[in-house]
């Protein structure tokens, strides 16, 4: 259960857009006179925040052009990612449907693959803003930790990456020989969850809520927006919508933020074009966009 949020009399969001140099160097700038030390503490989405795009679409792509994925797990996947775009499957249905696709699949191997597949199609696609905000982090002695509804084949490449020790996301559960059974360990990260791992973390680990900052761009993240003392957007739709208590900005209708609170419904529905590109083995649209950070 999510914990009570810390209590807030002025809880603003901050911009931090990617194409905007200003901004960075001003982010930069701010990190850098703030406080030092592990206390404070500097969480990171991933999708769309570190990376340009999905990092889950390049795993779908091989699968693709190696002829791993029949017509019914192609046309399944498609069908749900459909379903889920207009708020009709959950994001925990969602994972665990993809997650069926590779029951009996050996993680050693599907790891072997992450790490393959950041090389030839994820690292050009590390956004260089970010990627000198999460050092900027690190050089202050912060807690840095990569948070996302992602799994860990998509997640801890990146993490490695950066140098970043800590990843807080979505696990496969496996049986003794290593082998996927088909499942997603749970609770599944996201939304709520997402927020409340964070929170866990940071007791364990004597990390500060309010002194730290969390850098993201989907309001499906409002939740953890939330209980961070400088919560961050990297994209102009994202954090400046989001509620905060007095002073900050609704995001959107009650309705979508009803549906964005049971994972439903998200402001970062995969952009149907960026995904085909990207599946199909089409990535500079989602390069383009790192570049241009």
């Amino acid at each position: 259960m999510l914990a009570p949020a810390i209590a807030k009399t002025d809880l603003k969001s901050y911009d931090v857009p990617l194409d905007d140099s200003q901004s960075v160097s001003a982010a930069l700038a701010e990190i850098a006179v703030g406080p030092a030390g592990p206390e404070t503490g500097a969480f990171f989405d991933l999708d769309g925040t570190l990376v340009a795009g999905f990092t889950a679409t390049a795993h779908a792509g091989d699968r693709i052009r190696r002829r791993q994925a029949g017509v019914g797990e192609v046309l399944g996947v498609a069908e749900a990612m459909m379903r889920y775009r207009f708020g009709r499957m959950e994001f925990g249905r969602l994972v665990v449907r993809g997650a069926g696709y590779l029951r009996g699949e050996s993680l050693a191997e599907l790891e072997a693959i992450g790490d393959r597949l950041f090389v030839d199609r994820i690292a050009a696609r590390v956004f260089p803003a970010m990627r000198s905000i999460v050092h900027a982090h690190q050089a202050r002695g912060h807690t840095v930790a990569l948070c996302s509804s992602a799994l860990t084949i998509h997640a801890r490449p990146v993490a490695r990456f950066l140098g970043i020790t800590h990843v807080l996301c979505n696990h496969f559960t496996v049986d003794d020989a290593g082998l996927l059974t088909g499942n997603i360990v749970r609770p599944i990260v996201w939304g709520p969850t997402k927020a409340a791992a964070v929170q866990n973390f940071c007791t364990d680990n004597a990390v500060t809520l309010d002194d730290s900052y969390f850098y993201a761009d989907g309001d499906e993240d409002a939740a953890l927006m939330a209980v961070v003392g400088h919560p961050r957007s990297t994209h102009d739709r994202a954090l400046r919508r989001w509620p905060a208590n007095a002073g900050g900005r609704c995001c959107g209708s009650p309705a979508r933020a009803a549906a964005r609170g049971s994972g439903r419904c998200s402001g970062r529905a995969p952009d149907a074009v960026l995904v085909w590109h990207t599946v199909y083995g089409d990535d500079r649209r989602a390069g383009d966009r790192a570049n241009a950070g």
